[in-house]
Order: C-alpha cells, then sequence, then structure tokens
C-alpha cells in the first residue's frame, strides 16, 4: 500500500499556471510555490475583512516604502564612499588622472 500523500492535484486555467510561472521567476519559486503564496495572500485577505482593493493598496503602500528604503541605502552608500575617496586622497587622484587622459585625448 503507497503511503498517504500530503498533495493534491487539482485543475488550474492555463493562463493563472501561466501568470504564476511569470511572477514566480524573480522570486526564485515554483508556479505550484507562487499559486500556493498567492493562495495564503488571499486567506489572509478574507479573514482580515479587507476588500481586494484595500489588499492591493496595503501591499503596493509596503512594496513603495521597501524601495524608498532601499534607494536611501544606495544614497548612503555611495555618500559613505565617496567621503571615504575623498579622506583618503583617491578621489583628487583621479579626477586628476582623468583631466590628464582628456588633455591627451584632445591633443
Amino acid at each position: 500500500m503507497a503511503a498517504p500523500s500530503n498533495f493534491a492535484s487539482v485543475k488550474l486555467p492555463l493562463d493563472l499556471v501561466e501568470q504564476a510561472r511569470e511572477a514566480a521567476q524573480p522570486l526564485r519559486r515554483s508556479a505550484a510555490g507562487q499559486i500556493e503564496y498567492w493562495a495564503t495572500l488571499g486567506r489572509v485577505v478574507e479573514h482580515s475583512g479587507l476588500t481586494a482593493q484595500e489588499a492591493q493598496t496595503a501591499i503596493e503602500g509596503y512594496e513603495a516604502a521597501a524601495r524608498k528604503s532601499q534607494q536611501a541605502k544606495t544614497v548612503a552608500d555611495l555618500t559613505s564612499r565617496l567621503l571615504a575617496a575623498e579622506v583618503s586622497g583617491s578621489l583628487a587622484g583621479r579626477v586628476r588622472e582623468v583631466v590628464e587622459e582628456n588633455r591627451k585625448l584632445a591633443n
């Protein structure tokens, strides 16, 4: 006798499966994993009493805040690297090199 499985097969529209494959790729999920994720989100939305629009607005707000945070980290990192190069003198040295290279190209 075969061991019981924790999985069941279901028929889903091909379009939904293709959308799941596309959405799953950047996140390194399988199509089944993406559909399971979507189903979990759907359960959370239903149990919280949110409408689909309210849930979408909340998710968009979260994603915008995450992008803004990442941009701030990037700007802070670039500023830090620029200041470090300035303090070490390597920034001025590199500027001199570029100016000299441009002079040679102009002649």
